[in-house]
């Protein structure tokens, strides 16, 4: 722990040191996520015995992303409707957005598609 009476310590209070640890322990993860990927580097061959899960595991992503695409959307829509309803006024800006914005949510899915399509043989 810092000590209080250290000089670059001196103007945090509790929750800025608790942010710092925060902000300390996300990048020692990146790091150490960044350092481990070599480990994975070794290509499969053709009877790998991982090859057996990759539909099952398309599959299982897909639907998290269909179910996860839908919920973000479901709440986006709400949102939208919601904010007509207390300024109607604001309709032009607000239906630009919800279209930008389902747009992209949706795009997350069809982007999983693709590569559900690509990997799966």
């Amino acid at each position: 722990m810092v000590s209080i009476n250290h000089p670059l310590a001196a103007n945090f209070g509790r929750m800025e040191l608790y942010t710092m640890r925060k902000m300390q322990f996300l990048f020692m993860s990146l790091a150490t996520l960044l350092l481990a990927s070599p480990a994975f580097a070794q290509a499969a061959g053709p009877a790998s015995p991982s090859a057996q899960w990759v539909p099952l595991a398309a599959g299982l992503g897909m639907a998290l992303a269909s179910g996860l695409c839908g919920i973000g959307q479901g709440k986006a829509t709400a949102s939208a409707t919601e904010a007509l309803a207390r300024n109607p006024g604001a309709r032009p800006g607000i239906f630009l957005f919800l279209i930008l914005g389902l747009a992209f949510i949706e795009s997350l899915a069809l982007y999983t598609f693709v590569i559900i399509f690509i990997k799966v043989k």
